[in-house]
């Protein structure tokens, strides 16, 4: 499991937070990945041979999947459906920097066919299936229970020494699996702790959809604030909070943590006080191939 990640306060926009600092756990497994596949570094896996996954070209499941794969000699498969032409291949990324880790990263060959398709419906079909370990989009499965529940008991550890009570816990979802497991693990351990979160892909009912996927316990899911959100869309709001904090010395990566500084700024600027902790979840090895399309787009901001 990752080691504990400090706790630091955190001046934002005239609020007092907390800042739970996963980015700065040990790269490759930093952030929220780090918690997700803990169980994948430390798990018994016998026969397994080939770890498969999907997503993204650029995303940080595939850099982290692939450096998973590395350490424990197995073959990444990692499925996109399509890969861009001015995608950034240099090592410091995550498409680069998989293939650096001899990732096999492929298109998928079939027409009018998503990656997760075609992996459920044919790749997993194939003579060596037994030997192949599935891991969904973003670590949407439960093998990411244990470590997500293990970065709960460190939260509530530090709330119980700092005597923080009605602590409430903030952090943008893609999949949703590290807020679910999260808020799970509050809901069964800590009730006084609860999890906030917004959807950075689509609305909030996709967002519930995405949770129901791993758990029919409606009890335990975290409360869904803000309005729907097209992901990896370039917007000059965004990249202004980014460049504030950026200001402030800390980095936070360009997909997510924008969207959800931004709906946080939202809830405390309406009064929502209270005693709350952000979640960087790390994922700045993105930034690399994020800041040139944001300089292009917003030359102007740069200058």
């Amino acid at each position: 499991m990752p080691s504990p990640s400090p706790v630091e306060p955190f001046s934002f926009f005239g609020h007092n937070l907390w800042l739970k600092r996963d980015d700065v756990l040990p790269e490759p497994f930093s952030g929220n990945k780090g918690r997700k596949f803990a169980s994948l570094l430390t798990d018994r896996f016998d026969g397994v041979q080939t770890l498969i996954g999907y997503g993204s070209a650029q995303s940080n499941s595939l850099y982290s999947l692939a450096a998973l794969a590395s350490r424990r000699a197995w073959q990444l498969e990692f499925y996109v459906d399509h890969i861009a032409a001015s995608i950034y291949q240099g090592e410091e990324g995550n498409y680069g920097g998989a293939l650096a880790l001899g990732a096999q990263i492929v298109t998928v060959p079939e027409q009018n066919m998503s990656p997760r398709e075609y992996i459920e419906s044919i790749r997993l079909k194939q003579v060596d299936a037994d030997a192949c370990l599935y891991v969904p989009e973003g670590g949407r499965c439960a093998l990411a229970r244990a470590g997500v529940h293990a970065l709960g008991r460190e939260i509530a550890d530090w709330a119980a020494a700092r005597g923080t009570a009605d602590l409430k816990v903030f952090l943008p979802s893609g999949t949703g699996t590290t807020a679910l497991y999260l808020s799970e693990y509050f809901y069964q351990q800590h009730s006084d702790i609860r999890v906030v979160t917004c959807p950075v892909v689509g609305d909030g009912n996709y967002l519930i959809a995405q949770f129901a996927e791993l758990s029919t316990d409606n009890h335990v899911y975290p409360e869904v604030v803000g309005d729907a959100h097209h992901y990896a869309k370039l917007k000059r709001e965004e990249l202004e909070i980014w460049m504030t904090m950026r200001r402030q010395g800390l980095e936070f990566e360009l997909l997510y943590d924008p969207c959800g500084l931004l709906v946080l700024k939202s809830l405390l600027d309406a009064n929502a006080e209270g005693n709350w902790l952000y979640l960087h979840q790390g994922g700045l090895r993105g930034n690399v191939s994020m800041l040139p399309r944001y300089r292009r787009k917003f030359a102007q901001l740069f200058e």
